[in-house]
């Protein structure tokens, strides 16, 4: 769905506050030039010496690319609404624009910039909830076929239409599922073109504003979008070994101190070996730290939240996925990647083949250690809500990219540290 206009903003203020120019005038007057004058004072705007003329560049720099980059968050994809976000976002921006001029052997101040980091941390975050009532859109929907199901869904603002007539209000887009329509209501929807109202297909909004696509029947274009190119594939290979390679100090020390715990809680190996579903269908052993009693015998079946075989260094180590962590070696075996659907045991495999068309096409693409399914929605304990993660999964093979790699990325930071969806 395309961004909101501001064609339903008449008044001066909703006008700047929706104006891209404005926010980042007003970024760069809160988040540079008061860091500039708590520092150097007043002089250095009009007379700055070489480090501080850089060190000035690089903090609009940053701005501007922190805008850019929550901007595309808060309209591209679910999810991206959270202010919970914008941290893990700026934090990323502000070092490589403190590390990009030390590897140019550029001298630019680490302190301008963290006072500049800090406050555009805030600055984006009250700009979100200032303008929240602005940016959610606003839609007239066709109640027929698909469409009823926008209704009552969140960050939209959606009104049914009882007839084939505005009524005089002013709407963002016009909502219906093309395949539901009496020739009146085709008639409607031309008139709303002819009039430069957008008019949109129920499927595709329902998709961006859930971040899920109904599996019930798929088209042929559906089954085309599940193959990813092999470009993006090799640079995902790349993106995964650079960050395993470059987190392997830390992740190494916290490893080690669970593999201590676990073994000081309850006896048998730190690490055990499942058989799971991988690309192309074919099964493979992924690694886990273990955060179960250990039971060799024991049936394959799913983990509640109060499962009584978790321990408490389990249950610890599952609330915040460092029980995942070991996958970093199924990663560089090629069996899977950082971000995918998770990788499901043959039992449920099967079992949810038979229950639920197309789900075998969630492996067209490596499984996992997180993914979109469980930064939206956490663990499925049953058909229904395996149902809605693998409609999850399959908005993330439809839609997968680099930037839809980084954004879950920063969802698993914000999901690690709240325990979300843990079981």
């Amino acid at each position: 769905m395309p961004q909101i206009s501001n064609r339903r903003y008449t008044k001066t203020h909703e006008q700047l506050l929706l104006s891209p120019l404005f926010s980042v005038l007003m970024g760069l007057l809160v988040t540079v030039l008061v860091p500039v004058l708590i520092f150097w004072g007043p002089d250095s705007l009009w007379n700055p010496d070489k480090a501080q003329a850089w060190a000035m560049m690089a903090a609009c720099a940053a701005l501007v690319v922190s805008s850019l980059w929550i901007s595309r968050t808060l309209s591209a994809y679910p999810g991206g609404r959270s202010i919970g976000l914008v941290l893990p976002q700026v934090a990323i921006v502000y070092i490589l624009a403190a590390l990009v001029p030390m590897a140019f052997r550029v001298e630019v101040s680490r302190y301008l910039l963290g006072l500049s980091g800090f406050l555009a941390i805030i600055w984006f975050q009250v700009e979100i909830i200032i303008t929240e009532k602005y940016r959610r859109p606003k839609l007239a929907v066709v109640g027929l076929g698909t469409a009823s199901d926008l209704l009552g869904l969140p960050y939209i603002d959606v009104r049914e239409l009882s007839k084939p007539d505005l009524e005089g209000v002013r709407y963002d887009a016009v909502v219906a599922d093309f395949e539901h329509l009496t020739p009146e209501w085709e008639r409607f929807l031309a008139r709303c073109a002819l009039d430069r109202i957008a008019v949109h297909n129920a499927r595709s909004v329902f998709e961006s504003v859930t971040g899920r696509v109904r599996i019930n029947r798929m088209s042929e274009n559906d089954i085309g979008s599940l193959l990813p190119s092999r470009l993006y594939e090799s640079l995902k290979v790349i993106f995964d070994w650079v960050l395993i390679l470059a987190s392997l100090p830390v992740t190494l020390v916290i490893v080690g101190i669970a593999a201590i715990l676990i073994k000081l809680e309850s006896p048998g190996p730190v690490l055990y070996t499942q058989t799971r579903m991988g690309r192309g269908n074919l099964p493979f052993k992924i690694y886990k730290l273990r955060s179960m009693r250990f039971d060799l015998a024991a049936p394959a079946q799913f983990a509640g939240e109060d499962d009584p075989r978790i321990t408490r260094v389990g249950r610890v180590i599952r609330k915040y996925r460092i029980d995942e962590l070991p996958q970093f070696f199924n990663i560089l075996k090629g069996d899977m990647s950082l971000i995918g659907p998770r990788p499901e045991q043959p039992e449920f495999a099967e079992y949810f083949d038979q229950k639920l068309p197309f789900y075998i096409y969630r492996h067209v693409v490596k499984p996992g250690i997180t993914g979109w399914a469980q930064v939206r929605q956490g663990y499925a304990a049953d058909v229904d809500q395996t149902r809605e993660k693998i409609e999850h999964d399959f908005y993330y093979i439809k839609h997968c990219s680099l930037f839809l790699d980084i954004f879950i990325l920063l969802l698993t930071i914000r999901t690690m540290c709240t325990g979300f969806g843990a079981r």
